[in-house]
């Protein structure tokens, strides 16, 4: 079942809420995607976020995950369907729950010398009408603000890693 995809306002249609945070990282892009793309990882660099595969690998179109953002009760739950999975440059996601609906993308470019950048992209359907179209610029300051150091925290761990690693 593919989650909406191909409906008007469906969640494989892109929103009008669109953000894009990026990095760049001192690892190739085959080690960069892979860190990025490990769901079930990313409660490592994404505060206050669990991730669950609910249906396949994880790693194909088709598979679906499941993120919960909160603290105890008080959070949502980001249903999403894999539905581009290309290895080592892009996963696109089709966001398709009560309250996060529409697309992203993880776009992962191999720089030079050994060097990746991360691309993150959403493009949601902003609930709560007229409302939400006039609240999402205080929104999207916050929620780039927060995609934005979860990448950093990605960054620093990689890094990190691969400096270990090295010391070997």
């Amino acid at each position: 079942m593919s989650a909406g995809a191909g409906r008007r306002g469906g969640p494989a249609e892109r929103g009008p809420g669109a953000l894009t945070v990026r990095v760049e990282v001192g690892v190739p892009a085959a080690v960069a995607f892979a860190a990025v793309t490990d769901w079930l990882r990313q409660s490592d660099w994404v505060p206050f976020t669990r991730v669950r595969i609910t249906r396949g690998d994880g790693r194909s179109a088709g598979s679906t995950l499941a993120a919960y953002t909160g603290v105890g009760r008080l959070g949502f739950t980001d249903y999403m369907e894999i539905v581009r999975y290309e290895p080592p440059h892009l996963a696109e996601v089709a966001h398709y729950g009560k309250i996060v609906r529409g697309s992203g993308a993880i776009r992962v470019e191999e720089l030079s010398d050994g060097r990746a950048l991360i691309v993150w992209e959403e493009w949601l359907h902003l609930p709560l009408g007229r409302l939400g179209r006039l609240g999402w610029p205080v929104v999207r300051a916050g929620a780039e603000a927060g995609f934005q150091r979860s990448l950093r925290l990605l960054k620093r761990s990689m890094e990190g890693s691969r400096e270990r690693n090295a010391g070997r």
